[in-house]
């Protein structure tokens, strides 16, 4: 499978912030290099995936 981009939208379920990231699908796992979100949360998130063309 060849790497690819694709948009990804993560919502923190801790404080309801929502983040827009492009990420690169790698091995069967997208990478964003989101690590925590503004309330220090780093676990308790709701994540999407769309491709991109």
């Amino acid at each position: 499978m060849p790497n690819y981009r694709v948009k990804v939208t993560i919502r923190c379920q801790s404080c309801g912030e929502k983040y827009i990231l492009k990420g690169r699908r790698e091995k069967g796992r997208v990478d964003t290099g989101f690590k925590k979100c503004l309330c220090n949360n780093d676990s308790n998130f709701e994540v999407q995936y769309e491709n991109e063309l």
